[in-house]
């Protein structure tokens, strides 16, 4: 484990690539009202986890459950599909190709999005995601392409094809001239945290938010500040293998992080999302990263208390107990609150 103070806390990273980059969207209406247009949406558990709490010495825990999401079971669901929602309302949607590089769930919310409203999907996977996924994505309608050894080269692969073929371009993540459907999708997923906000009964001290580009840890850190203010201390949680958010805060500049594979799959990205990046680099208070071990070790306790997922999924209770109490003010009074945020892999 290791962890790191922010220092750009509620001022934010001033850096010429992020200059002309929009700070995640709070508008959690937008999503809600389309959402409810949708017979699949419906509103995932917060569920109170008293076993979860004792074993992490803290006064309760409440992980959003983000199993059943939509049938699709994880958050994704509410990122891409809501986008190609989004486009169906102006008429955009019907006959266009939707195209993007996917570690897993994300490709699923493409692939169910394009199926919903008329749309085909193209799906490029890195050669180290699980072919349970690739078989599902077909199964959605779907046409998968394996491409390159990991996320990076997959993304490069659908950005090749998008441009060679005219396709819609669809990431979760954004770089320098690529911001306005990523800051869509990102809008996608306030409608988590909003149903949070209607769930709980007061802020908790301490949100832990599991990051891979960081889609939705800048989305939900951005509304939780907006909401909670100053009450919720908020920690990002990496893969010690692809620590793009910490490393770029480190440097006070986006950078590409090199590692090795990481077994919390969804994670193991290299490259920050300028959008989240901004967002985050204002609004949390601590990152942090977690080894392969340790990420292990949260997806075994989250399972032991009857929250079985990956470790990806359960990263954030991986941070918790992992995480450096004197530093993050935890005690016996903390109330915390985790997403878990996609199923076991089966």
């Amino acid at each position: 484990m290791r962890m790191i103070s922010n220092p750009f806390r509620a001022v934010g990273l001033s850096h010429k690539d992020l200059t002309d980059v929009p700070y995640p969207s709070i508008n959690a209406d937008a999503p809600q009202v389309l959402l409810a247009r949708c017979p699949h949406a419906g509103i995932t558990l917060l569920v109170d986890a008293p076993t979860v709490a004792t074993a992490c010495n803290v006064a309760q825990v409440l992980i959003k459950d983000e199993r059943t999401r939509m049938g699709l079971g994880s958050f994704k669901a509410l990122g891409a599909a809501y986008v190609i929602a989004s486009d169906a309302a102006k008429g955009k949607a019907r006959g266009a190709t939707y195209v993007t590089a996917s570690a897993g769930n994300h490709g699923l919310s493409v692939a169910a999005g394009a199926a919903a409203f008329g749309a085909r999907s193209v799906i490029f996977l890195a050669q180290t995601v699980p072919e349970v996924f690739a078989a599902r994505l077909r199964d959605m309608g779907a046409e998968v392409v394996r491409a390159g050894a990991n996320y990076e080269a997959s993304m490069d692969a659908a950005m090749q094809n998008a441009a060679e073929t005219g396709a819609i371009l669809l990431s979760d993540s954004s770089w320098v001239g690529y911001t306005s459907r990523p800051h869509v999708l990102m809008e996608g997923y306030l409608a988590l945290m909003a149903e949070v906000f209607t769930q709980i009964d007061a802020p908790p001290t301490h949100l832990f938010l599991q990051a891979g580009v960081g889609g939705l840890a800048g989305a939900c850190a951005g509304l939780a500040r907006a909401t909670w203010g100053d009450a919720t201390r908020i920690t990002v949680v990496e893969p010690d293998a692809a620590p793009c958010l910490i490393a770029s805060v480190e440097a006070g500049a986006p950078i590409e992080t090199t590692g090795p594979s990481s077994a919390m799959g969804r994670l193991d990205c290299k490259v920050p999302s300028l959008i989240a990046l901004k967002g985050l680099a204002r609004d949390a208070d601590y990152f942090m990263t977690i080894s392969e071990a340790e990420g292990a070790a949260g997806a075994d306790q989250s399972a032991a208390h009857g929250f079985k997922s990956t470790p990806s999924g359960a990263a954030g209770i991986a941070g918790l107990l992992a995480a450096d109490r004197t530093v993050l003010g935890l005690d016996a009074a903390s109330r915390v609150l985790i997403i878990l945020s996609e199923q076991a892999e089966t």
